[in-house]
């Protein structure tokens, strides 16, 4: 009994095809980060963020700070935080942003930003200003009322909070 015979591909299916395997390769990949990871000083230059994954979101913590300790010499922590049972936390550390997923407009949103010089949060969106500044809008309720502050970006070497090197002013 012959074998059944099967249609091979249209030169149309074949050309679209190559197309599309085309664009697959020259687009960037799905998995590449995105421009707003890395180290970051907050606007202050006294401290350091690290914008990183959380799952399928972004979130920010504190990973340097040019005084690590207050006039004690005991390591700074969050007492200005509104609950009463974090104010024992040091600073360095804490998560300071949450909850960012991408937005149809390529900002990051829909997340929150803490500040823990004052122990408030806010609502947040974070773009690049330029490739070496990320503008953080931050705003309570209505974005029409918030307020963009802009962050260097920092070098990757940046000691980190607990490093056994003394904190020190890093040039930027």
């Amino acid at each position: 009994m012959p074998m059944p015979a099967f249609p091979t591909q249209s030169r149309t299916a074949q050309l679209f095809a190559a197309i599309a395997a085309g664009f697959l390769l020259a687009s960037p990949a799905a998995s590449a980060e995105p421009a707003e990871f890395g180290l970051w000083y907050d606007d202050t230059g006294r401290g350091a963020v690290e914008i990183a994954p959380c799952g399928e979101q972004l979130c920010g913590h504190i990973v340097w700070l040019e005084n690590q300790l207050n006039s004690k010499g005991q390591p700074l922590h969050d007492i200005y935080n509104p609950e009463p049972k974090m104010r024992d936390r040091p600073i360095c550390g804490i998560k300071v942003i949450g909850n960012l997923r991408p937005q149809s407009d390529g900002t990051w949103g829909s997340g929150w930003v803490y500040d823990p010089k004052v122990g408030s949060s806010y609502d947040v969106e974070i773009k690049l200003a330029r490739p070496d500044v990320l503008e953080v809008y931050g705003y309570a309720g209505l974005k029409i009322l918030g307020k963009s502050i802009y962050w260097k970006r920092a070098p990757s070497d940046l000691p980190r909070c607990g490093d056994n090197a003394s904190p020190q002013r890093v040039s930027r």
